[in-house]
């Protein structure tokens, strides 16, 4: 059933986040772009929240401090030192990332502003060593027009990329630092965003408006999306972390259903009386002394403790889908993890897939003093751990009875999501009083704004004027689409065409047949195409030349041809070839199909016809 968004007064914004493609980091000059190098070294730290501008705590910052993590970071020689450490202060601004941050603000139409100011911005789930992230806004009130109206862009920001994580486990975390400080713009929308599909065509246009200039790194997580979206009688949920374009109309999709299911269950539990009860859990770990259940038998191995919780009035509504594949029961378990447990068992499950026997289960109810209107939770884990999962199902439960939470949650596969940590505010934000505030001077925008790249409109059209629709629009996707306009630039009347299908197609077959075309230059891609306009070699030569290039990537393109006999034939050496095979044969049809065998990459088939209709 379609949905209307506008009567369920929905209201959507998006954050993107674009690493920039600078040759230093943003506060420190160390490279952006590890390809290779190893890990020589690791420290760790534990971090504690501590108050923002306001005076107060930020509840999210908060959240991660309780969960008392410890937090593993390993460093590369080239790519991290003290500054991303938090050994050392942070060095001067990398001007090269504000330009390129500026440039883009322009092509929003956006006001920059006069002075930016470095803030600190309190993050302690471990991305960032020193518990926060600089961030800076440099332009306000940007527009970016769409086919469903014009969406306003209220802030543009330049700020550090967050470190990678490796691995996550139980109480610890480790991340790669290579990452950390590469500078990354971000963009926010107002809530103008109309539906989900609408959602997708912002993200698409403002990565076309970003991709222009030329100066963005491309590649699974250099961008991604946060979502905003909440309804009528719903919360604001911010969504993090989607990296796929394709996924995001889902994404939406599923939070509007999530939310209105939760209304729905927040209704029932209304119509049944439901009142806010005392947390109380029941230690059954002697229950389950003799399981066959694996999963208790594994905890019990551990010495872990195994407890319980009743949900009064929650009989079957854990067992609600919110979307597909997503039930209530999820929601609670999502808050059970953040506190380092590995799930839940509930009551709406089918119990008999844990191997948890009839006598066990009513043992269970028999403490819990279970009623037919109540929900029961069984988790396992370290004791601690564990009492404080049970009062994180409880706190969800009883909001559950109350409202829609705000909060954050993460991308998972298949365009679900799962609850993170509380919604985080205003309190997080502080100056950086490493950094002086920078001025933005009418010179300097001046100066950019002379040299503002092509907008994604206007390329379009300009492919269409060289191209047929469906290949001009796969080349503005394109991440070739600098380096095609690179060729058709610097190699004077080439086939725009055979330009767009070498790199379009050519390389990508090349690829899926395990040819290594990711170690082919740019410079050698352009020197191919101004040896095949100055006719050194036929279109159908190109594959060749691009596998063998692959192999020996620092070879000139005209020795390659040289050397694997693919150079273009002479005149006189097609028609010698020409009369050799009429000796054989007079019919047209097979005498073309004879000699195209023998020379079909060094010479146009054209060519061929031309000869025979005049020598045959």
């Amino acid at each position: 059933m379609a949905l209307d968004y506008k009567k369920l007064g929905f209201k959507c914004g998006i954050e993107i986040h674009q690493r920039i493609a600078s040759h230093e980091k943003l506060f420190c000059a160390c490279g952006t772009h590890n390809e290779s190098e190893e890990s020589t070294g690791t420290f760790y730290r534990k971090q504690r929240a501590v108050a923002g501008e306001l005076g107060t705590i930020d509840a999210a910052a908060l959240h991660e401090q309780l969960r008392n993590r410890k937090f593993i970071y390993r460093t590369y020689p080239s790519f991290t030192c003290d500054v991303d450490a938090d050994e050392e202060p942070p060095h001067s601004l990398n001007q090269e990332a504000l330009d390129v941050a500026l440039q883009v603000a322009l092509m929003l139409k956006a006001t920059i502003i006069d002075e930016a100011q470095v803030m600190r911005k309190s993050v302690l789930d471990g991305s960032n060593t020193g518990g926060f992230q600089r961030t800076m806004i440099i332009a306000v009130d940007g527009v970016l027009e769409t086919s469903r109206g014009r969406v306003r862009i209220p802030t543009i920001a330049l700020e550090e990329e967050a470190s990678a994580i490796q691995e996550d486990l139980p109480g610890e975390v480790v991340y790669r630092l290579d990452r950390l400080g590469i500078p990354l713009i971000e963009i926010a929308t107002a809530t103008d965003i109309v539906d989900p599909e609408h959602c997708r065509e912002t993200a698409e246009k403002i990565g076309m408006i970003l991709r222009a200039t030329g100066k963005v790194q491309r590649g699974i997580g250099t961008v991604r999306q946060d979502l905003n979206v909440s309804i009528a009688g719903g919360a604001r949920v911010e969504i993090k972390g989607a990296q796929e374009l394709e996924s995001l109309q889902t994404i939406v999709e599923n939070e509007v259903m999530r939310q209105l299911r939760l209304m729905e269950i927040k209704e029932e539990l209304r119509r049944r009386e439901a009142k806010e009860f005392l947390f109380k859990y029941v230690d059954v770990t002697d229950v389950f002394a003799n399981t066959e259940s694996k999963l208790l038998k594994r905890a019990l191995d551990r010495k872990e403790a195994i407890l319980a919780l009743r949900l009064p009035k929650f009989a079957g509504l854990l067992g609600i889908e919110l979307y597909p594949n997503r039930r209530f029961g999820s929601e609670l378990s999502d808050y059970a993890k953040t506190q380092g447990v590995g799930g839940i068992i509930h009551s709406d499950e089918k119990i008999s897939k844990y191997a948890i026997s009839e006598g066990e289960l009513a043992k269970v109810k028999e403490l819990l003093k279970t009623t037919d209107d109540c929900a029961w939770v069984i988790i396992a884990g370290p004791e601690e751990k564990a009492k404080r999962a049970a009062e994180e199902v409880y706190k969800r439960a009883i909001i559950a009875i109350k409202q829609v939470p705000e909060e954050t949650r993460k991308v998972l596969k298949d365009a679900e999501t799962a609850y993170m940590r509380p919604l985080p505010g205003g309190a997080r934000l502080y100056p950086e009083t490493d950094v002086p505030p920078v001025r933005l001077t009418r010179a300097r925008i001046e100066s950019l704004a002379a040299v503002l790249p092509e907008m994604p409109d206007e390329t379009l059209e300009r492919l269409k004027g060289m191209l047929n629709e469906e290949l001009s629009r796969k080349v503005f996707r394109s991440q070739r689409l600098q380096l095609f306009n690179r060729i058709i630039d610097e190699v004077k009347n080439v086939d725009a065409t055979v330009v767009a299908t070498t790199l379009e197609e050519t390389l990508v077959n090349l690829k899926r047949e395990g040819v290594p075309v990711e170690k082919i230059r740019e410079d050698s891609l352009v020197e191919l195409f101004i040896e095949f306009q100055n006719g050194l070699f036929v279109k159908a030569a190109i594959p060749e030349i691009l596998k063998q290039l692959a192999k020996t990537p620092n070879e000139r393109i005209s020795a390659i041809a040289e050397r694997m006999q693919l150079k273009r034939m002479t005149v006189p050496e097609m028609e010698a070839l020409v009369r050799e095979e009429l000796k054989e044969t007079n019919d047209k049809g097979i005498l073309i199909k004879r000699v195209m065998e023998k020379c079909r990459l060094r010479c146009e088939g054209s060519e061929i016809v031309k000869i025979i209709n005049k020598i045959a």
